[in-house]
């Protein structure tokens, strides 16, 4: 059936609130490269340089007015605050995929399929869509360079025609990092130079750590380009790092106890990844693909040092050759497996309380690991704006930061709430990371900049990450909705920056997870992390890398009941089979498969959806719960989603707060309604023609695997998919208003 709509009028209903953006506060509609845009002096379209944070949620920051007791120290991101605005109402989604996703192509997860991290199963058709008008397309007509470094997890290389070239397809000029989203499992034998489970923390501690394991020096193999070379590491460094993590920060393997040998021992398990130190690197100059393995030096070292290294040297470029650029340095930190960061970039002197034990036997060390991390990162993101002329040094190993005295805007963004072992009190870590409560989806957001009027302050107004990809475009002067040909989800962001009394844009704020498309219906194996069994692991090392016990394909003999399950609901058949009686108390909770919210500036709208198994009928039984709850942004003690805040818990509301569910409820359904299906359409242009038969051919020429022309979503991409664009050939599904 033909359908139009005028998707950018309903977004505007739905998001935008009734006062739109004043005229005089809006920046300047596209003008030429060279031209002046700003009343700053600069004739130049600013430059971008985006930082995300990885499982970063608000609660952390100490500069939000959170952090806990103990927060982490980032002094650079302190001062980036300082120099710009704090968006303390920022929704992410609830994981880092459709939270990426979001930010790079202005769209919410509804309409990209995007709902979870992605994995080796997921299919082309809920990866970031090669047509999609990504950032770097979109920057591309303002004359914009577009590098992206470290952490990317939007698409490929599983099930995708570009393989690990999915960055250069996707329009980035260059690309240096890692596909997948997560790093690998901790290295426990340190290289092959012991059993595997002997060194949890992928290095050789010192004997203080570990007197019985330990070492106080070692032989350090390295590789270059001419081979592998060794040197003799005696004693920790000054900063306090054990030869092990010495020679590991150098992509190395220490022998412990041991001299130099020519050649090298043959047990040195070069071809092993390390977590954040050890993992093959892609890197993407266009169209073409670099896949450096392990054995490779530049694919071995501190990931966050590795990811700066790469953004440094490529910002350095583009500001000799003199055009606009924007860099995305996407962090790995502080995703798990949690792991010593090098000393010498946690100034705060906090690895003196690292200990050499990183099992979830030792909660606490754990917490303080993921400290030490952001303030690596931090660290990192100091040297990075150092070395790129966007700070200047203050003489104590820190940084002075005037964004008046570069062109360049500056984003800091968490891609999802924190992971539930690091939150910070007083967030909740029962609804974190992988809810859409608040601690899973409110995250740090910090924009500096020239423009920026009265910096330092904060906006407490709605934000959602799809608004900052509408922030982009307006930096660079383009017209966002007239240069994408589908609906854009994003509000505008640029009055906050300059009209420091703006009032709200957003009437509403939205996020949703849920499961990502997978061949014929599957999913990713049931994980059961603590007392709730979750579908987002996306294999076993992954969910064992986040203290759960993996029940799907290939579970280990007594640490479950029965293995081989593919769905959550089967690991409670299994445990009530084997004891009905003491069901009640064994039972594990069902963590939803479909989680979505909405809120106003008051009230937030839940809504989960799971399938939970059913004793009386021995089956899986859909599930579907709403929530409503007072939410605020208030220091130090938010007003939280918790359970026992839940409004329709008892079934009474008042008046105010009936009209509220009311409105938030007809605003979902209205979100989801705009989402209009459109089958045969590959190319998301609202409309079913030749050009899909083009592009079909095109693809299978070369490729019969998982596209976006894989209508049927078998994985293959085949003569019945071509059939459903031939039934559907001139359809309209929809068209884009002027």
């Amino acid at each position: 059936m033909k359908r139009s709509l005028n998707p950018v009028g309903l977004a505007a209903c739905l998001l935008l609130a009734a006062a739109a953006a004043r005229a005089d506060t809006e920046p300047p509609s596209a003008a030429a490269a060279g031209d002046p845009i700003f009343a700053n002096g600069f004739e130049q379209r600013p430059n971008i340089l985006l930082v995300i944070l990885d499982d970063v949620g608000v609660d952390q920051i100490p500069s939000f007015g959170y952090g806990g007791a103990n927060p982490p120290s980032m002094p650079t991101i302190d001062a980036i605050a300082e120099g710009g605005l704090r968006f303390r109402n920022t929704w992410a989604m609830p994981e880092c995929s459709p939270g990426r996703s979001t930010l790079l192509t202005g769209r919410f997860p509804i309409r990209s399929n995007v709902n979870q991290a992605l994995g080796p199963n997921d299919l082309a058709n809920s990866q970031v869509n090669p047509y999609e008008v990504t950032v770097p397309r979109l920057l591309d007509h303002a004359g914009y360079v577009s590098g992206k470094f470290g952490k990317t997890h939007i698409g490929g290389p599983e099930n995708n025609q570009a393989g690990q070239g999915v960055l250069g397809q996707l329009g980035w000029d260059y690309f240096q990092g890692w596909t997948e989203g997560v790093p690998a499992s901790i290295d426990t034998t340190a290289g092959g130079v012991a059993a595997s489970g002997t060194y949890s923390c992928g290095f050789v501690p010192d004997t203080a750590r570990d007197p019985e394991n330990g070492a106080d020096s070692g032989a350090c193999y390295t590789r270059d380009a001419a081979g592998v070379t060794c040197s003799l590491i005696s004693g920790n460094s000054p900063e306090g790092d054990p030869p092990g993590l010495q020679c590991l920060t150098r992509g190395g393997i220490l022998v412990p106890d041991a001299t130099c040998q020519n050649p090298a021992p043959a047990n040195l398990a070069w071809e092993k990844q390390n977590a954040h130190y050890v993992s093959s690197l892609v890197i993407n100059e266009g169209t073409d693909v670099t896949e450096a393995g392990t054995l490779d030096p530049r694919s071995r070292g501190y990931r966050a040092t590795l990811e700066v290294d790469a953004a440094s040297a490529w910002i350095r470029e583009q500001q000799k050759a003199g055009h606009p650029w924007m860099a995305t340095v996407s962090f790995s930190n502080a995703h798990t497996p949690m792991q010593h960061p090098p000393a010498a970039l946690l100034p705060s002197g906090a690895s003196a309380q690292l200990l050499a034990d990183c099992t979830s036997a030792r909660p606490l060390n754990m917490r303080r690991l993921y400290d030490a991390m952001i303030e690596a990162t931090d660290t990192e993101i100091g040297r990075l704006m150092l070395e790129t002329g966007l700070a200047t040094p203050d003489g104590n190993g820190g940084i002075v930061y005037d964004p008046a005295a570069s062109n360049t805007v500056i984003v800091l963004v968490g891609d999802n709430g924190s992971f539930y072992s690091t939150v910070k009190v007083p967030f909740d870590p029962s609804r974190s990371k992988g809810t859409a409560y608040q601690t899973g989806v409110w995250v740090p957001l910090i924009v500096s900049g020239p423009m920026v009027n009265e910096p330092g302050r904060t906006v407490e107004h709605m934000v959602n990450m799809v608004d900052i990809y509408h922030l982009f475009g307006e930096v660079a002067g383009l017209d966002v909705p007239a240069l994408v040909p589908r609906v854009v989800d994003g509000a505008s962001m640029y009055p906050y920056l300059v009209d420091p009394a703006h009032p709200s844009i957003r009437a509403f704020n939205f996020t949703r997870g849920g499961l990502n498309l997978q061949a014929n219906g599957g999913r990713n194996g049931p994980c059961v992390i603590g007392t709730q069994c979750s579908h987002t692991p996306m294999t076993k090392a992954i969910c064992e890398d986040n203290n759960g016990t993996w029940w799907g394909v290939g579970a280990d003999p007594g640490s479950v009941i029965k293995g081989d399950l593919e769905q959550c609901w089967q690991v409670n058949q299994v445990i009530f089979h084997q004891d009905p009686t003491a069901y009640a108390t064994n039972k594990v909770t069902m963590g939803p498969t479909d989680y979505r919210a909405i809120r106003n500036e008051h009230f937030k709208l839940v809504r989960n959806a799971t399938t939970d198994y059913d004793p009386a009928t021995d089956a899986g039984v859909d599930v579907v719960s709403e929530e409503l709850y007072l939410v605020n942004q208030a220091v130090p003690v938010p007003l939280l989603d918790r359970e026992q805040h839940d409004l329709l818990a008892d079934g009474k509301l008042t008046p105010h707060q009936a009209i509220n569910y009311a409105q938030l409820v007809q605003a979902l359904e209205a979100l989801q309604d705009s989402v209009v299906p459109c089958p045969g359409d590959g190319n998301i242009d609202g409309r079913v023609d030749q050009a899909d038969i083009d592009n079909y051919h095109a693809i299978v020429a070369d490729w019969s695997g998982s596209s976006v022309y894989d209508f049927n979503l078998d994985g293959i991409t085949d003569d019945s998919d071509l059939q459903i664009i031939q039934d559907n050939l001139g359809t309209v599904c929809f068209t884009m208003s002027p």
